[in-house]
């Protein structure tokens, strides 16, 4: 107890005069995970909706699919990408390997199928309802993704911040393709392992204590825009 007592009086003063190396791995954390959250959100959000939008064989597959894809094991995604990015790779002459691009592709790849499988229960709902005026008023598929998504701003919101949850927490997949290198791919999760390694438990515990704020600010705008979205309209 009172080694974690000085780790833990460490961690917060680096964190109350923001610690250099601390700065920087947050800082990095946050501009992957962010990326990788608006890349994941930008491909799950209209196959969400274009998947309730439309009838065609294979639908019900892909849904399952979609789906199955929540528990995908990062270090799969991770050894995946990796085979697809190293230097014998069909994607290696673009040298992403052990690059921020790799960590946010990454990220995306595990974060696409919940927003995805987000957007696609609440845009399935709303085409219960609306999407027999839309047929008669002839919108096509595409457009009518889009209508559905507009209708649905505080959903599409809770599921960019699962995304980002998601995105933020991950250690597996952007260890293997990141490659922990300091001040260059080093963030808050493979930062906290390799400390915690090494014996620093003031650096790995204040990284930490920022991680878990994060993710309690991210849970606390999630419910907060649901109670807000759930509110009587005058």
């Amino acid at each position: 107890m009172d080694e974690f007592g000085r780790a833990l009086g460490l961690a917060v003063a680096m964190i109350l005069r923001a610690d250099a190396d601390l700065v920087a791995i947050v800082g990095l954390s946050l501009r992957v995970s962010l990326t990788a959250a608006a890349l994941g959100f930008a491909l799950g959000a209209p196959l969400g909706a274009l998947l309730a939008a439309t009838r065609f064989p294979g639908r019900a597959a892909l849904l399952v699919l979609v789906n199955a894809l929540l528990g995908l094991p990062p270090v799969v995604v991770g050894l995946i990408l990796y085979l697809l990015v190293s230097r014998s790779g069909p994607l290696g002459s673009l040298g992403l390997l052990f690059t921020p691009g790799a960590m946010v592709i990454a990220q995306g790849m595990l974060a696409l199928p919940i927003v995805a499988a987000l957007s696609h229960r609440t845009c399935e709902a709303l085409w219960a309802e609306y999407g027999d005026a839309l047929r008669v008023d002839g919108v096509g598929p595409g457009r009518a993704s889009l209508i559905l998504l507009a209708m649905a701003p505080a959903p599409l919101v809770t599921a960019f911040l699962a995304a980002f949850g998601r995105a933020i927490a991950e250690v597996g997949a952007i260890l293997m393709v990141g490659g922990n290198i300091r001040g260059y791919t080093r963030t808050m999760t493979t930062s906290i392992a390799l400390e915690t390694s090494r014996g620093d438990l003031a650096l790995a515990l204040g990284l930490g204590l920022v991680l878990v704020s994060l993710t309690l600010v991210v849970s606390a705008a999630a419910f907060g825009i649901n109670r807000v979205a759930a509110l009587p309209r005058a």
